[in-house]
């Protein structure tokens, strides 16, 4: 395998890269690349999402459609369902799901069910490198055995094999692909030296290691640290809040230290594709070595019983106006799972209006970015279909309470406060409100 050769194609911008996946991760990284003047295939086992791009249409809503259409015009992007296609680029990039099953073990089937659709196709002299979210030893242990049965060809030998985990943030304005350093790690050094050539086009700061697995476990450490932490944190709500101490403020006090201390703040509970679930995957693994998890199992329990809690907090409030949840009108602020984005994936919201409805609650919600439910991708694992409501003063008026999921910045807590009749505030959202406070009830 000629490495020096491919680092050339690199060099010259003549290879063609693929893209597995055309999501939150794939899409950022397709025009990154674009951006760049490399021509991109991408892959998508959603035929809608395929004749949206090719289209020149977005279907994500903090990237413009504006730029697909400008690659697409400029044949640097056309995207297919046809794996049959794969011979067509020099590097394949994998970036599909890696949620948790039921059980909340890891669920590899999107990495599994790619990989077989890869390897009756890949060439020799390919790279492939997997940015999923999991475990140590996915790459080399998972991976690496489907692609080589396909037709023969070794990793490391015939082919490049690495993983760079995905960094991506969506809605973040101060980061974006190109800004944040990018780990890789490689079966060989070789493999290494090649996806370190390719990455380097079009992100600033590459960061080699040792081998795929230590590029895996970062992963999962850098997620586990804002879990563990905001588990310490949604914690302290809890105990706080019997104590009638604002754990705002507290935090706001601590915070003045300059030294030794990082903020982490409250919620209803996790969301997004990584933190919520990165943890279990570690956990799930270390149990093969008979290791004890005990802080990060915890710390999880901990994020998934707040959304609970929050729903029993609801449910006081109620209780001291002599209502009860069964049969209450209640309205959910913020679908996404953060703030001013309108991304779905494993939101908290989407929990809340479950433990609602199983109470008997009569629940609807609003969110200015996502106008129905479900969106685009199917959810996996909740079964609603309901749309937005607006939010007008004769709508708030006639619900029997507000519960704060996601703070968006669009939201005019003022005007919310005033027409509401309880307002559950999970974000700290109405902390700036002057008046109706007594309407306010922190969770």
């Amino acid at each position: 395998m000629q490495t020096q050769e491919f680092i050339r194609k690199i060099e010259d911008r003549t290879a063609r890269v693929g893209v597995i996946g055309l999501g939150y991760v794939g899409i950022p990284l397709v025009l990154e690349f674009g951006r760049q003047g490399y021509r991109v295939l991408g892959f998508d086992i959603d035929p809608v999402k395929v004749d949206m791009i090719n289209a020149g249409k977005s279907y994500i809503k903090h990237i413009g459609p504006e730029r697909i259409a400008a690659m697409v015009e400029a044949r640097l992007f056309e995207a297919t369902t046809d794996y049959a296609r794969l011979p067509e680029v020099d590097a394949v990039l994998i970036a599909v799901p890696t949620p948790l099953d039921h059980h909340r073990e890891p669920d590899m089937k999107y990495v599994v069910d790619t990989a077989k659709a890869m390897a009756p196709h890949l060439r020799a002299g390919q790279l492939v490198v997997l940015e999923s979210t999991t475990y140590p030893g996915t790459t080399e242990d998972l991976l690496r055995p489907i692609l080589e049965a396909g037709k023969g060809l070794i990793a490391g030998r015939d082919f490049h094999l690495a993983f760079s985990p995905e960094r991506e943030d969506p809605g973040n304005k101060h980061f974006n692909t190109s800004t944040i350093p990018k780990v890789v790690g490689g079966l060989t050094p070789a493999c290494r030296e090649v996806a370190c050539a390719l990455y380097g086009k079009i992100i600033g700061q590459v960061v080699p290691v040792s081998s795929c697995a230590v590029a895996e476990m970062s992963k999962l450490l850098e997620n586990i640290f804002r879990n563990v932490n905001i588990g310490l944190v949604n914690e302290l709500k809890m105990l706080t809040d019997r104590m009638g101490i604002d754990i705002w403020e507290v935090i706001r006090a601590a915070s003045t230290k300059p030294f030794g201390f990082m903020p982490f703040y409250p919620g209803p509970g996790l969301g997004g594709h990584c933190i919520p679930i990165d943890p279990f995957y570690l956990t799930w693994k270390a149990r093969e070595y008979d290791c004890p998890t005990r802080l990060i199992e915890t710390s999880g329990e901990i994020n998934t019983y707040v959304t609970e809690w929050v729903v029993e907090k609801l449910a006081r409030a109620l209780n001291d106006r002599k209502k009860a949840v069964n049969g209450s009108k209640v309205v959910v602020l913020g679908m996404a799972y953060k703030k001013d984005i309108d991304d779905l994936r494993e939101s908290p919201s989407l929990k809340l209006i479950e433990l609602l409805k199983d109470r008997g609650a009569e629940v609807s919600y609003h969110d200015p970015h996502i106008p129905r439910v479900p969106i685009l991708s199917p959810m996996r694992h909740y079964d609603f279909h309901m749309a937005s409501q607006e939010l007008t003063a004769q709508f708030l008026a006639s619900q029997d309470a507000v519960l704060v999921s996601t703070d968006h910045s669009s939201y005019d807590w003022e005007f919310i406060c005033q027409h509401a009749q309880l307002v559950v505030d999970t974000r700290n959202a109405c902390a700036g409100v002057t008046g109706n406070r007594e309407k306010i009830v922190k969770a």
